[in-house]
């Protein structure tokens, strides 16, 4: 496994859940500007391997800011430093030397087996890969990204933030030509561990369970709940339900559908136009047919499996790397 992230709390959840599963390899970690600055992310996302038990899995610095758009932050959930102002500790070691498409071409094309892809973030450095080393699909077993929605969005009414952060970006994901899964907000928001699982997990002595705990209470589990109001309790999952859907697909119902992304300006930039119909409407029969990528799309989700995984995963002996 590759992730491609811009830790945040959620990302930093995922990457605990990558460090400590025994059945991923973890093989490197890409950054890219979106809930925090890219440089910050750089320092979040090193601050938590260490935390995990991974400090040599190889982190790169990737773009810090949308093919497009100006960047966006996301402070105003993730806090100022993107990781809850957790007050966490600076790391140890500095990323490498080479820059996040340089590292990302490299660990897919010298892997064994062939990579899965798992990108919780805007999809700048994933688009940049695609278009600058196209070769890199014959190693690439899978996409999952975090991203989307077939419902409601979430930066817009209609738009999911990784994907109105750079929409064109993941218009290019789409056209990767690799089997592609969309864990968007129809499931993100549905998988919560319980206010008892993350009082526990706050408790522990080990550092990287207790990090989960303490980034699950700053993750409400109701949409508008606030982290410091006492009675959420409960902590959302987030990203790493897109990384447990690679280790347990069975445990995510997907459709395969036609999927493509609004690029317009107007209210719709952002979208991803999934198409759930049954039959062809009135506008292809009327000849307006076009190409669109079939995603296998996330709409539902079993949430008690998922909550045993991650857990059993944290808690559990961390792997480390090497």
């Amino acid at each position: 496994m590759v992730v491609d992230c811009d830790t945040g709390v959620d990302d930093a959840l995922a990457l605990l859940f990558a460090v400590r599963h025994p059945g991923i390899d973890l093989r490197a970690v890409t950054c890219v500007a979106g809930n925090t600055d890219v440089d910050g992310v750089v320092r979040n996302t090193l601050t938590v391997l260490e935390r995990a038990g991974a400090p040599d899995v190889p982190v790169a610095r990737g773009a810090e800011r949308p093919l497009i758009e100006a960047p966006r932050s996301a402070r105003h959930v993730h806090g100022h430093d993107g990781m809850g102002d957790l007050g966490l500790p600076a790391p140890r070691r500095a990323p490498a030397d080479v820059d996040a498409v340089t590292l990302l071409r490299r660990e897919i094309l010298a892997s064994p087996r062939p990579v899965t892809l798992v990108p919780t973030a805007p999809l700048t450095n994933i688009a940049l890969l695609l278009r600058t080393h196209p070769e890199v699909t014959r190693n690439l077993e899978r996409i999952v990204f975090m991203g989307g929605a077939a419902g409601a969005g979430n930066a817009t009414p209609v738009a999911e933030f990784n994907v109105w952060h750079d929409p064109e970006a993941a218009a290019v994901l789409l056209t990767a030509g690799v089997p592609i899964t969309m864990y968007g907000l129809d499931v993100f928001t549905r998988v919560v561990v319980p206010a008892a699982d993350v009082r526990r997990l706050r408790a522990s002595a080990e550092p990287g369970a207790r990090l989960a705990g303490d980034l699950l209470a700053h993750r409400p589990a109701t949409p508008g709940g606030r982290p410091d109001d006492p009675a959420e309790e409960a902590g959302g999952l987030g990203d790493a339900g897109a990384l447990c859907a690679v280790v347990d697909p069975e445990g995510l119902t997907t459709h395969r559908l036609p999927v493509e992304v609004s690029l317009a300006p107007g209210p719709t930039r952002g979208q991803t136009v999934v198409d759930r119909r049954p039959r062809v409407g009135e506008s292809e029969l009327h000849g307006d047919t076009r190409e669109q990528p079939l995603v296998d799309v996330g709409l539902d989700v079993d949430v008690e499996r998922y909550v045993r995984l991650y857990l059993a995963a944290v808690e559990g002996p961390g792997r480390g790397a090497g």
